[in-house]
């Protein structure tokens, strides 16, 4: 072994020192993300995982560029590098989210010669975005938990007055006969009586753990049947609806039923923000590595669904809490629809994500693991269902 400044101590090999390219060799092959920068400003190092998470394209050409050029979609980075030089203060092991959506954590390098000279600096970090989603899956189930207990003691107090005022006030209407004005009122007695029934039976089913009953599932069909649910609860009137599938989708095995009420909870979602105008899609990806799911290991491939709208998108306000329970933008909402499906997406050890696009609408995109053989039953690649004067729907519940 031979020492240099510092006590950093470099392998030989008889007189001749290791190659330059197994050190380069040795920051490429590195699983977290490397970039190095001279004291005048050029990348000297970027490997390929720190291209891959600041989604900088992989050029020969990027070397020896400036780093404020290279790192132009990520502006953090080009802050942390610009103020290495006169900062007395270099963080180790700090945490950063990212414009771009990545967390990182990082630590930051001076690079001295062996007179101690400052002639660059060096950034090593890890995503650790996965680690925030699990984390964050971790507290939700605890909110969660916690919230379900309290809400299953409510439902079931609240649930049986509620049956006795729908009751009574049955019966009251049938005495008072036909004197209009009281007919009225107990009218909408009743009907309150029954959203709020609604409402404790929706608490009640959030609340109860999914049981899943796995089958290898042709998403094709369970697509096809939640649309045919989603019309029957919600009145869409002129809005049209296309469903785009691959040739050669493969079964997932999943649980149909929960399948179906999650993807019909979206597609009403979607009819209601329209109000009976624009144009829902669902689209089908073919099967991808999914390198955002969480607990899944390395090479995990995921079928994911589009379910996208063309209304007025979500405020950006609410858009950190639309999957929360009990949180609603609709006047009569429970806000449970979209905290029930994200609880059956993470049954599924799936992942769901909302995107609002700059020109509008809103997109929901589902990603659910692959397993099982590839499935051939598939509907027409590209159909039109329910647009003005297209086919009518069958009405009653989809045969299961």
């Amino acid at each position: 072994m031979s020492s240099t400044s510092e006590g950093v101590r470099t392998a030989t090999t008889d007189a001749s020192p290791v190659p330059d390219r197994f050190f380069r060799d040795m920051v490429t092959s590195m699983r977290n993300g490397v970039i190095a920068v001279t004291r005048e400003g050029h990348v000297a190092v970027l490997n390929a995982i720190a291209c891959q998470v600041l989604n900088v394209p992989v050029r020969a050409q990027t070397l020896g560029s400036h780093y404020t050029e290279v790192l132009q979609s990520s502006p953090e980075i080009v802050r942390i590098f610009g103020t290495a030089f006169e900062s007395d203060y270099l963080p180790n092991r700090a945490e950063m989210r990212l414009q771009s959506g990545p967390v990182i954590g990082y630590t930051l390098s001076l690079i001295r010669d062996e007179e101690g000279r400052t002639t660059g600096a060096a950034l090593f970090f890890k995503d650790l975005t996965r680690v925030e989603q699990i984390e964050e899956r971790e507290r939700l189930r605890d909110r969660l938990a916690a919230l379900g207990e309290m809400a299953a003691a409510i439902a079931h107090e609240v649930k049986n007055p509620l049956a006795g005022i729908e009751v009574m006030a049955g019966l009251l209407k049938r005495r008072l006969g036909q004197q209009t004005d009281a007919q009225a009122m107990l009218n909408d007695i009743i009907n309150e009586a029954k959203m709020a029934n609604a409402i404790v039976l929706e608490v009640l089913e959030f609340v109860r753990p999914i049981r899943l009953q796995m089958e290898q599932v042709p998403l094709a069909r369970v697509l096809q049947d939640a649309l045919y649910m989603a019309d029957n609860q919600v009145e869409k009137g002129q809005t049209k609806v296309s469903l785009q599938i691959p040739e050669d989708l493969p079964s997932i095995e999943d649980d149909p039923h929960q399948l179906r009420q999650l993807f019909t909870n979206l597609l009403t979602n979607a009819y209601e923000a329209l109000g009976g105008r624009g144009a829902v899609s669902v689209l089908v990806h073919p099967p991808a590595d999914d390198r955002g799911a969480i607990d899944q290991p390395p090479g995990t491939r995921s079928i994911a669904v589009d379910v996208t709208d063309n209304g007025p998108g979500v405020p950006e306000d609410s858009r950190d809490r639309i999957f929360s329970p009990f949180f609603t933008t609709k006047p009569r909402g429970s806000g449970l629809g979209l905290a029930i499906v994200r609880k059956i997406v993470d049954a599924h050890d799936g992942r769901i994500t909302l995107c609002v696009p700059p020109g509008g609408g809103t997109r929901f995109r589902v990603a659910l693991p692959v397993t099982g053989l590839p499935d051939r039953t598939t509907l027409p690649a590209s159909k039109d269902y329910g647009a003005p004067g297209g086919p009518r729907q069958r009405s009653g519940s989809p045969k299961e």
